[in-house]
């Protein structure tokens, strides 16, 4: 496998973290059928996006405060 070089933001690194928690959570259910990783990560990817969204929708950071 090559290398790959990759720095991400400290956004994406919070989202990423996020979202292998729930990808981590789905591999342990029932949901994972031994061969559906790829659609299991893309789910919680989608989720973690969507629970930022409604964050970022809910609350007002100290930064967006005027």
């Amino acid at each position: 496998m090559s290398k790959s070089y990759m720095q991400l933001q400290e956004s994406e690194g919070h989202l990423l973290a996020a979202a292998s928690r729930l990808y981590s959570a789905y591999l342990t259910t029932s949901q994972y059928t031994g061969t559906n990783e790829i659609e299991l990560m893309r789910k919680a990817i989608k989720e973690t996006l969507q629970m930022a969204h409604a964050i970022d929708d809910a609350v007002i950071a100290d930064t967006e405060v005027e």
